[in-house]
């Protein structure tokens, strides 16, 4: 199936935004070779800086094959920034709603078609206090295993030097590099035709950040931990522990 055209929307953002990319981030862009030449596919890209989805598309930008990233559907409302998020062919998320699965299908749409959509798997910044991929949420394996496509695993590190996860100023100088590494595709064949069900999900997607994991940890040259962050299991350690020491308070106070 032949690519895409890259389109007025998405040339005029780029002369928007590649000067500047140019001019703050010096580049060490690996693995283009990996991102299919024709067809649609998946890319599955770590998260750690508000910059790194402008960085990335750079990237991808240069390789002739576009991302469709999936974005929160507020910025598709109104204004310069609606218009651009729809002409470029992002894909709008509607988070809680009856909508919440048109993402999904959009994305299936999209593949079909032949396009790229880029995931971020772990569904927000990562909050590993050393930067690595946490857990990641199913969608990108849902749409995987549905149409049978590439997932290709990439890996970014950089652009949360040029501005560190929920920091508020960038750290402009010394000049930052932004590295990036597309890995081969994902074997998910040992999923295919199987009853698509939570577990099934879950485990193809364990098998899409292990590989996201294994780029970076090319890109950083260090083993990754061998427990993955996963920020619900923090989240009720976190509430037993309150849970625990507000209970303590309480026998404590009925004991004076």
């Amino acid at each position: 199936m032949p690519r895409r055209r890259i389109g007025f929307w998405y040339r005029f953002a780029a002369v928007l935004c590649k000067p500047p990319l140019v001019l703050l981030i010096k580049r060490d862009w690996r693995g283009m070779e990996n991102i299919p030449a024709e067809g649609g596919f998946i890319t599955a890209v770590n998260h750690n800086s508000h910059v790194d989805p402008f960085a990335y598309a750079h990237y991808q930008y240069n390789t002739g094959r576009v991302p469709r990233f999936l974005a929160k559907a507020g910025l598709f409302k109104k204004g310069f920034v609606g218009a651009a998020m729809r002409g470029t062919g992002q894909i709008p998320v509607y988070r809680e709603s009856t909508d919440a699965l048109s993402a999904f299908r959009a994305a299936i749409d999209a593949v079909e078609r032949g396009e790229c959509v880029a995931f971020y798997p772990e569904g927000t910044l990562t909050r590993d206090p050393d930067g690595w991929p946490m857990t990641g949420k199913t969608g990108a394996a849902r749409v995987a295993l549905q149409t049978k496509c590439p997932v290709i695993p990439v890996a970014q590190w950089g652009a949360n030097e040029l501005l560190p996860p929920y920091a508020k100023k960038p750290d402009i100088l010394p000049r930052k590099t932004h590295r990036v590494l597309a890995g081969p595709p994902v074997d998910l064949s040992r999923f295919y035709d199987r009853e698509m069900n939570p577990d099934l999900l879950k485990e193809a997607t364990e098998v899409i950040m292990a590989a996201v994991t294994a780029q970076l940890e090319l890109i950083r040259g260090e083993k990754a931990p061998e427990n993955v962050y996963d920020p619900r299991e923090v989240r009720i350690a976190q509430r037993r522990k309150a849970a625990a020491k507000s209970k303590a308070q309480q026998e404590e106070g009925q004991s004076t």
